[in-house]
């Protein structure tokens, strides 16, 4: 098969390029329409009880989230005679305001209590959108936002809410993207420059990485217009589009120069170069696939987002450096290596530094490996302290004013209660003293200070609600609800609310993680094993994967939670928690890439092992031949990566961060020194597999 794509791409070069152009060109327009789709929310479990709660609420109670909340803030009494007309000024111009289907604050309400502040001196206004989900309402959050928070008359207004949240956090992802794109674009080409050291050469990866990007993103334009796809995606489809995108043409560009060196002619180089690295690019691409297809496992939308973008990419990646890029290498030609800068990189050599480290390495073996894992011990030591929680408001920049609008609330309204815990009784009319005995029991419960709203009746559905003290996305919280849903209660209660929704997402990913690191660490095993022909190394390799993730989980808590070099990430608002899934994310994303580079360094050492070469030799030559390259390929994506680091929204700081921290690790202590002492180790039992295993394996 890659045999034939070689001829094809040689012998078709122009009608497979022009087929590229014009798919570049369309799914260029679905990318232009993909970003205004995409959502800030998608951290709840729809199948929850929580969720169900939500839609009785919803449904039975016409119970609506509003969209905006305003806290607006007087230096006198809410109740002063010049602060409420005021107030209901305010709140008629807002009521007429395109968008707002109706407002309620503490003035329209008759002095609700549960809308002002412990001073008296705050009170809310809520704001609900025609939109029947609040998170469709960007454009009411910008408008908020833009026309409302500041002073009016004599108040002080704070804009926040779902709809702000969502609207200014898409704004932030947007800029901060284009920022840390134009700072990884250069800093790429300038590394592909000195890999390389021709301007030709350098240049070519960079079209596999934005056909990749753009391909993506149409994909996600199509899949948005079936289901909701977070604007975090953008992030993924970024790094990995811009950074494995280079890497897989950076292996296929460096295998095409190397048969023109060894004489071939140009069409021979380039069906050799798909044979080689164009397989070894397809194999270790649908490890990656199978690696962030367990993202799609979990009931969030914003993990399946992931889960959709990263597939959407890496085949967009594989898709683009198996065809147009082989026609683009073979229109180049020999020209390949003209407008040099750097000489010395232009012929790799047989026999060089990495070679001599890995002989160095498999000299002392031993030594190594322990040292090696002594180091990745004290690296993932600070995970002792991890603490998991979910993102809110505070994942902006503290100067925002969305961040201002959330702690000013925090601090005016130490009380929950805009997040009452929900409970709704379904058949609720025939159990009424069991309520009553239930409702005593919920208030006598730790964190509970009250039973707050009075019992409201539709039908035969009971609800009524209780006002909790903590914050409702806490370990706090979600203790508060386990507590609650071990009471006795009256037959079918659900519980609700924020906190509930919180409970119940952490324990829907609770419940997902094992059937998720199953499926990948299989299909890895799996997949791995038709690759090398060995059972050995694919055990090794997950072993190690797994390694590296508690290194990186460590150095995530020690600069999140602990708060450690904040030179390095920038500032950020420190919860001393970090969101779950984004380390659920990290983990998933850095494992699949680690597998990648694993299969660049087993793909070359079994080819030199199938040569004739012994274990060692393999070992050694395969290393020199391949590490060039992957150390390239990791300081390429950890640059793409670690430009996010520069953007104010903290979890794409821990996305950034973690992805280049992991990478740097495997591709140097890992694949550098761990895998070869290991390889030296297990020495010939490194290939060894039942022999009626052998017949199922790819031959290279």
């Amino acid at each position: 098969m890659f045999e034939k794509l070689g001829h094809l791409a040689v012998r078709r070069r122009k009608a497979v390029l022009a087929v590229f152009v014009i798919a570049i060109i369309g799914f260029g327009v679905m990318a232009g329409l993909a970003v205004p789709r995409l959502s800030g929310g998608g951290y709840s479990n729809p199948g929850s009880d929580a969720a169900k709660a939500a839609s009785y609420l919803h449904d039975t109670f016409h119970v609506k989230d509003p969209a905006v909340v305003l806290e607006v803030k007087s230096t006198t009494s809410i109740a002063d005679p010049a602060v409420i007309a005021s107030a209901v000024a305010l709140e008629k111009a807002i009521a007429v305001e395109p968008g707002v289907s109706k407002t309620l604050s503490y003035w329209s309400a008759g002095g609700a209590l549960t809308l002002a502040s412990a001073d008296h001196k705050a009170a809310y206004l809520f704001v609900y959108s025609t939109e029947s989900d609040p998170l469709n309402a960007k454009p009411l959050g910008k408008l908020m936002e833009a026309k409302y928070d500041g002073t009016y008359k004599n108040l002080r207004v704070y804009v926040g809410g779902i709809a702000t949240f969502n609207y200014a956090l898409s704004e932030k992802i947007s800029k901060d993207l284009a920022k840390a794109e134009g700072i990884a674009v250069p800093l790429t080409f300038l590394l592909l420059l000195f890999v390389f050291g021709g301007l030709i050469s350098s240049a070519t990866p960079l079209i596999v990485g934005v056909g990749a990007i753009i391909g993506s993103l149409a994909v996600i334009y199509l899949i948005s217009l079936f289901t909701g796809v977070s604007i975090f995606a953008l992030n993924l489809i970024t790094g990995m589009g811009l950074g494995l995108g280079i890497d897989y043409a950076l292996l296929m560009v460096n295998r095409f120069r190397e048969e023109l060196h060894h004489g071939k002619d140009v069409e021979e180089a380039i069906v050799t170069t798909v044979k080689t690295a164009g397989k070894t690019v397809f194999y270790s691409g649908i490890t990656v696939i199978i690696t962030l297809t367990a993202l799609t496992f979990f009931p969030l939308m914003f993990l399946k987002s992931f889960g959709y973008a990263g597939i959407s990419v890496v085949a967009m990646a594989i898709l683009t450096a198996l065809l147009p890029f082989p026609a683009i290498l073979a229109l180049i030609g020999k020209r390949i290596d003209k407008f040099v800068v750097r000489k010395s990189a232009i012929t790799p050599k047989a026999d060089g530094r990495w070679a001599q480290t890995a002989r160095f390495v498999m000299k002392r073996p031993v030594s190594v490996v322990l040292v090696s894992l002594i180091i990745l011990g004290v690296i993932a030591s600070p995970i002792r302290n991890i603490v998991f929680s979910q993102a809110d408001a505070r994942v902006m920049p503290a100067s925002s004013s969305l961040a201002i609008a959330n702690d000013m609330a925090t601090r005016d309204f130490p009380g929950q209660t805009g997040n009452p815990v929900e409970f709704i009784v379904p058949n609720g009319t025939s159990q009424e003293l069991a309520i009553k005995a239930y409702e005593a029991k919920v208030a006598a419960t730790p964190g509970i200070v009250q039973v707050g709203l009075p019992e409201q009746v539709v039908g035969t559905t009971v609800r009524f609600a209780a006002i909790h003290s903590m914050g409702p996305r806490t370990n706090e919280a979600q203790k508060m609800i386990q507590a609650l849903r071990k009471l006795p209660a009256p037959q079918g209660t659900l519980i609700g609310g924020v906190a509930a929704d919180y409970t119940d997402t952490q324990g829907g990913i609770a419940k997902t993680l094992p059937w998720a690191f199953g499926w990948i660490a299989l299909g890895v095993l799996i997949l791995l094993f038709l690759f090398t022909g060995s059972i050995v190394l694919p055990i090794k390799a997950v072993i190690l994967n797994v390694l590296s993730l508690a290194a990186m989980m460590g150095a995530l808590t020690w600069i999140f939670i602990e708060g450690h070099m904040t030179w390095l990430v920038g500032s950020f608002t420190n919860t001393h928690t970090i969101d779950t899934s984004m380390v659920i994310l990290v983990s998933v994303v850095t494992f699949g890439l680690s597998m990648d580079y694993e299969v660049f360094l087993l793909s070359r050492i079994k080819e030199e092992h199938e040569s004739g070469m012994k274990n060692e030799d393999a070992v050694a030559t395969g290393l020199q031949r391949s590490a060039r390259i992957i150390t390239a390929a990791a300081l390429l994506l950890a640059i793409v990566f670690a430009a996010f680091i520069t953007s104010g929204v903290t979890n794409i700081k821990t996305l950034g961060f973690g992805v280049a921290f992991a990478i740097l690790l495997d591709a140097s202590l890992v694949r550098g020194f761990l895998v070869p002492a290991l390889m030296r180790l297990f020495g010939e039992r490194n290939w060894w597999a039942p022999q009626w295993m052998k017949r199922f394996t790819i031959s290279h």
